[in-house]
């Protein structure tokens, strides 16, 4: 049987994402790919990158690059800039910082 995997209250559904892939595309690809910037990297490869609004998105994508029939390499959830946080979304403290609070123990 296989494991399901349930979303928690700390899980990201949207966040903002670079799908790298082998290979070179144009810039024209821009619009299959919902307005993500395409990017083409010294090093042979494409960076798509971009604000994904949900899981269901990021598959479509996933998809999209599938179709291509170029070897996907990575896939990277990014940190947005903090200037980019709403001010009414709660941010998450830095671990880092968080190790060294002497409020009360860890968990």
């Amino acid at each position: 049987m296989a494991e399901r995997h349930t979303s928690t209250p700390d899980s990201r559904e949207a966040g903002r994402y670079e799908i790298r892939i082998t290979g070179h595309l144009d810039a024209r690809w821009t619009a299959w790919f919902d307005g993500l910037t395409v990017r083409r990297e010294s090093d042979g490869t494409t960076v798509i990158s971009g604000q994904v609004p949900d899981q269901a998105a990021l598959h479509g994508l996933l998809q999209r690059v599938r179709d291509l029939g170029l070897p996907l390499v990575s896939v990277i959830c990014v940190e947005p800039d903090p200037a980019e946080i709403p001010a009414d979304e709660p941010r998450q403290a830095d671990p880092a910082s968080a190790s060294s609070r002497a409020d009360g123990p860890q968990q």
